[in-house]
């Protein structure tokens, strides 16, 4: 009887115990981080006033495996391991030879896979004796997961959100409230950061630059204990992501299969390095069965990596971060107003770019148009509706099985489903009204915003 198997579960005995640091396996290092003021590597002590020392050992270790200490173990236990699916239903709706498998990080308290980092940032920061954190968050994903790690450990929480995506998006803000976090639309007048740019332009729409900008200036100004937290882009938050690829691994096993095609959604490059760094590093130490190729899929309206400036550049729009080597797009870029909010930033992860730029991953952009449409296939077809960001993931993995279809290969695809959207209502009604619109990235815009001009274009 041929295998008609969907899920794949692990037990939580053979769930992740160590977090998997690619540093130590890539084939040429990272550029080094750089003081903003002195243009020297950053130090551990450059870091202190945002991040507790644990963080920043991890940000700068290289060390191959790092222990996932037992408390967040217990925390994980709520939702990990993810189920592996086979699409066995996609696959019939394409008509195609190849095998499509998703992990589902949706099954989280919060929807996505952010609390995947959330919660250790959380328990670090508790551990150091932090009272109260800050935050930026885009569709709300992240802020969400946050407060959720905020009320497991009890550190008080404080969001700042891209207000078109606060003002698009309110049930986010009210998950949040629930769990005790306070949230806020950025740019704010709470921040020196927000008040200037409101002056400047009291219709932004905001950016995830800017709720950076707002929430490191919120921290190093606050009357309490106070540290940042980030939900992408650094070092230790891809690392503590890769619990999704290196479960991925063994479930693949389960089902006999290993992968011709690692797919993403890249926004900050978080969920994206969290399913992928776990095989890119069984292949930079010659432990992989066979090729693969690594897919990134970015909105076309915010294409760091299809159309950035590898540089080096601030990480917010209020320069108050060191300066990463990156694939960015200016960090004064404003970017449109996609429904894809944990994917509007103006720069990628560090090790992403690297990785882009020593060859090891493609990368391919679409418009949010077509990625809805993607999206609203995988629903009727496996019954999930995708959160817009994760619909890039979808529509690069249905590129990949209609590319197999033509060629008639019987390709295993592999791809990161980061969550659901279930919040997201609204803009799925405006898609299906035939309302929504894609939005064009101007060249002209990032040119202004690489020699430090911005423009907001809505």
């Amino acid at each position: 009887m041929a295998d008609s198997t969907v899920k794949y579960f692990l037990p939580e005995s053979e769930a992740p115990t160590h977090w998997y640091n690619i540093q130590a396996d890539l084939p040429k290092p990272l550029p080094p981080v750089l003081h903003p003021g002195t243009h020297q590597p950053v130090g551990p002590d450059d870091l202190a006033p945002l991040f507790p020392p644990d963080l920043i050992m991890q940000e700068v270790s290289q060390e191959r495996w790092i222990e996932i200490p037992d408390e967040v173990q217990q925390v994980y236990k709520a939702w990990r391991p993810s189920p592996l699916y086979r699409a066995r239903a996609l696959e019939k709706a394409l008509g195609t030879p190849a095998k499509i498998f998703y992990k589902y990080e949706g099954v989280s308290p919060t929807g996505s896979h952010k609390p995947n980092t959330a919660v250790p940032q959380v328990y670090y920061n508790k551990k150091a004796g932090t009272k109260k954190i800050t935050t930026e968050t885009g569709a709300g994903q992240w802020g969400s997961s946050l407060a959720y790690a905020g009320a497991q450990f009890g550190v008080d929480i404080e969001v700042f959100q891209v207000k078109i995506s606060f003002e698009t998006k309110p049930y986010r803000g009210i998950f949040m409230n629930t769990f005790g976090a306070q949230c806020y639309p950025s740019p704010s007048d709470r921040t020196e950061v927000g008040k200037a740019i409101l002056a400047k332009d009291p219709e932004c729409t905001g950016s995830l630059g800017i709720a950076i900008s707002e929430a490191v200036e919120s921290c190093v100004k606050s009357d309490v204990p106070t540290k940042y937290c980030l939900g992408s882009v650094l070092n230790h938050v891809l690392m503590h992501q890769t619990v999704i690829g290196l479960e991925a691994i063994k479930q693949l096993e389960m089902a006999g299969e290993t992968p011709d095609v690692l797919v993403g959604c890249t926004g900050g490059g978080s969920n994206f390095a969290g399913m992928c760094l776990p095989f890119l590093g069984q292949k930079f130490r010659g432990e992989s069965k066979k090729p693969f190729r690594t897919v990134a899929v970015e909105p076309a309206a915010c294409p760091s990596l299809t159309k950035g400036k590898y540089a080096y550049d601030f990480g917010d729009t209020g320069k108050m971060t060191p300066l990463m080597k990156t694939h960015t797009l200016g960090h004064p870029f404003m970017p449109p107003p996609d429904h894809a909010g944990g994917l509007r930033y103006h720069g990628m992860a560090p090790i992403v770019s690297h990785l882009k730029q020593i060859g090891e991953l493609e990368a391919v952009a679409y418009k949010q148009t077509e990625c809805f449409e993607a999206g609203i296939l995988f629903a009727k077809s496996e019954g999930i509706l995708p959160a817009p960001e994760a619909n890039h993931a979808v529509k690069g993995a249905i590129e990949e099985a209609l590319r197999c279809k033509q060629s008639g290969s019987s390709e295993v695809i592999l791809f990161n489903l980061c969550g659901h959207g279930n919040f997201d209502m609204a803009a799925y009604d405006k898609f299906n009204a035939g309302k929504m619109q894609d939005n064009d990235f101007k060249q002209e815009d990032m040119a202004m915003a690489l020699a430090g001009e911005s423009v907001n274009r809505t």
